[in-house]
């Protein structure tokens, strides 16, 4: 009785309730020691939600039957046996002794018995149990002999081919490794093998076992992961039927590979939740589908195998497009376009647009590829074609205009006044001989107006084209996202500086100094380089960007640096050769400063959604060689230094902008800004040919301050803005869409 008396007190913190299947048959006689007369040795174990069984009837050799009086029995005694050499016995003794309810002297029932030997095998820490009942003169002793669990000492994951890799195995189990296996504590590693599988994405994955454990306590577990069989792609019309009212079945346009290229979930793949809803994303990305259903069938005949059906609706992709609108350059204009997003099913982008303006015009056509087929970096190629007549912002000001003119006349030995003339080739019947003055020209046919000028602006005609591909750096992983990119590109154009009649106009002519036809030295320039009648300019660009901001349309966190050049060359002598660099970087820092949306004023323990940020920008750059002075960089408008109107602080070789902007949401889709621009020529405006930058006028470096509201729509942030020039009282506001950067 000592020994059980100094171990009546014992308590432990182990009381599980995953248990064995194992049945313990109680056999005994009519009376006390024969209650207990019969035991069993459980060598073998399995797991599962079984229990011990007690036999329920009477048989030939005695066993007990179940009556309505169970007879009550004495117990003397209980002693835990089996463990005296183990390592861990004084803690399986509590485990043990803590299980049970029975306790010395009390009168217990066969049930009583059962449900305590019941808890000794859910504590977990044993694989075997034998009853060795005892008669004393005070009772029954009751001799519970327990077989321990093995030491744990590894892991086996059956298949070997699992994805589950030998570092997470050994997070989850290492700590355990060494003690006495408990089969409650391997369910609990267990459940987070699950865990871990559910949230990587792997939501089939299923694990069994212990199928085996080895005496030297290595356990066996099964995994079946859940593969992808096929992926079946199903046409639906608006209503989701996949046959049409005239019985024939939905058939759609875009080609299968479009749609597969997209997909990282694969047939033979093992099957992953958050890939599958990233391939969605993907899909919707295109803009070529309104609704995706998604269904998962398994497959018959093969446990842990699915087969994913993608049900798809297209949408329309090709639109008809028109609108009015005013800039700087074209001043107020119109505009039609046709676009087509899926030409040909290959997801390629087409787009016809003509625009005609109060300055000029446009007709453009371009096609976009946005991933060549078959290439695995998700290389995309954009080409285009164009004829465009604009007013270059270069060659205007706030108060004067530089004028195009036909031809040029210096008196001859004079070097401080000219002639500013346009002889009207036309009715001269000369064959395009110039006179070498206007007063010639006129005494050869004085019923002729040889002098035509007409105080146009300078129109500049392009005619061209270009290309180019760009790649993400992504290590031929085309779903990586990846921060890097490249872009290569060549372009060729025909420039010609024109009038609004398309005369030639390859020279330009102040303004407000020109008078009686004629006008300063110092007052003339070219337009075009070389003061020739058509530039020819062929370049090659290259680009690097590099993304991390959080949100490319709204960002309010992270940073974006982009670095581009372009070097043109020269295949004759109108035809320039130079290098234009530029260089950009953005850093946006979140914050929570106002709080006048509710998203700003999230409750305790939610994240907030506040798009509330303060932002900077850097932008440089630089052109060497022989620039056309309409190539030259444009400081001033909405996109540079806001104060000032497209072009009309600076036109130089340098130039240098820094930003800060502060932006906070106000209510609903409005937000509001405010702002510090400020930027510089480094006194470079005089180094581009012909000097329109100071000839017009124009400060060359200055700052703004400024403030203005933001509405969020559909095709990005509208917004309308005011800012003043060097605090000077001069507002300039500005109306247009997307954020500065």
């Amino acid at each position: 009785m000592k020994g059980i008396t100094t171990r009546k007190s014992m308590r432990l913190f182990c009381r599980g309730a995953y248990l064995l299947a194992f049945t313990i048959p109680f056999i005994g006689g009519t009376a006390n020691a024969g209650f207990f007369n019969n035991r069993k040795s459980l060598d073998n174990f399995y797991l599962n939600d079984n229990k011990f069984e007690i036999a329920d009837s009477n048989s030939d050799d005695g066993s007990l039957k179940e009556s309505p009086e169970d007879e009550l029995i004495l117990i003397s005694e209980i002693v835990i046996t089996g463990l005296e050499d183990h390592p861990d016995k004084v803690r399986l003794e509590y485990a043990a002794y803590d299980a049970m309810s029975i306790r010395p002297g009390s009168r217990v029932s066969r049930l009583e018995v059962k449900r305590d030997l019941n808890s000794i095998y859910a504590t977990g820490w044993f694989s075997g149990l034998e009853i060795d009942p005892v008669d004393t003169s005070l009772g029954v002793k009751l001799k519970v002999d327990v077989k321990p669990n093995p030491v744990f000492t590894e892991v086996i994951i059956d298949p070997s081919n699992s994805i589950l890799s030998e570092k997470v195995i050994q997070e989850i189990f290492k700590s355990d490794y060494g003690k006495t296996l408990n089969l409650n504590v391997l369910k609990l590693r267990m459940n987070k093998l699950k865990a871990w599988y559910s949230d990587k994405g792997y939501s089939l994955a299923r694990i069994s076992g212990p199928n085996r454990i080895t005496a030297g306590g290595k356990v066996r577990l099964r995994v079946q992961e859940g593969s992808i069989e096929d992926i079946q792609i199903v046409f639906l019309d608006e209503e989701g039927n996949t046959v049409r009212d005239n019985g024939k079945p939905v058939r759609g346009k875009t080609k299968r590979w479009v749609i597969d290229r997209e997909l990282i979930s694969k047939p033979g793949v093992i099957f992953n939740r958050k890939d599958l809803e990233s391939d969605i994303k993907r899909l919707y990305g295109l803009s070529l589908f309104s609704d995706i259903k998604v269904t998962l069938k398994p497959v018959a005949g093969e446990p842990g195998k699915i087969s994913i059906v993608l049900g798809i609706t297209e949408q329309r992709t090709g639109s008809l497009t028109g609108g009015l609108g005013y800039s700087g350059s074209q001043g107020f204009f119109g505009s039609a376009g046709l676009q087509e997003k899926n030409l040909f099913g290959r997801s390629w982008s087409s787009d016809l647009n003509f625009t005609y303006g109060e300055y000029g015009a446009l007709i453009s056509f371009s096609l976009a590829d946005p991933w060549l087929r078959g290439d695995k970096y998700r290389t995309s190629l954009r080409t285009s074609v164009f004829i465009s007549r604009d007013v270059p912002q270069e060659f205007r000001g706030s108060k004067k205009n530089i004028l195009g003119v036909s031809d040029y006349y210096q008196v001859p030995g004079s070097s401080s006044s000219s002639t500013v003339y346009d002889i009207d080739f036309a009715h001269s019947g000369i064959n395009s001989e110039a006179f070498s003055s206007v007063p010639l020209a006129k005494a050869s046919k004085p019923n002729t107006s040889w002098f035509d000028y007409e105080g146009d602006s300078v129109l500049l005609q392009r005619t061209g084209g270009n290309f180019s591909i760009s790649r993400p750096l992504n290590g031929g992983d085309p779903f990586k996202r990846a921060p890097w990119s490249v872009l290569l590109g060549m372009d060729f154009q025909q420039v010609k500086p024109i009038d609004y009649s398309s005369k030639d106009r390859p020279y330009g002519a102040l303004s407000s100094n020109y008078s009686n036809n004629s006008a300063s030295n110092n007052d003339v320039i070219c337009i075009a380089f070389n003061c020739a009648k058509e530039n020819t300019l062929i370049g090659v660009r290259g680009a690097m960007t590099y993304n991390k901001l959080n949100n490319r349309g709204n960002p309010t966190s992270g940073s974006f640096l982009s670095l581009g050049s372009e070097q043109y060359i020269s295949i004759g002598k109108d035809s320039p050769t130079f290098n234009r660099t530029k260089v950009s970087y953005s850093y946006f820092i979140p914050l929570n400063w106002l709080k006048f949306h509710k998203d700003c004023r999230a409750k305790r323990g939610k994240n907030s959604s506040c798009f509330q940020t303060i932002a900077f920008q850097l932008k440089a750059g630089s052109i060497l060689g022989d620039l056309p002075p309409y190539e030259a960089f444009c400081l001033g408008g909405s996109k540079s230094i806001r104060g000032w109107s497209s072009c009309d602080l600076a036109v130089a070789r340098r130039f240098g902008e820094a930003s800060v902007e502060y932006r906070v949401p106000v209510w609903r889709m409005i937000s509001a800004n405010a702002f510090v621009d400020a930027g510089t020529d480094f006194g470079s405006q005089k180094n581009v040919p012909g000097n329109p930058g100071e000839l017009l006028g124009k400060q060359g470096s200055g700052f703004s301050v400024g403030s203005g509201l933001s509405f969020n729509t559909p095709v990005g942030p509208l917004r309308i803005e005011a800012a003043s020039k060097d605090l000077e009282g001069d507002w300039r506001y500005n109306v247009g869409f997307g954020w500065k950067f």
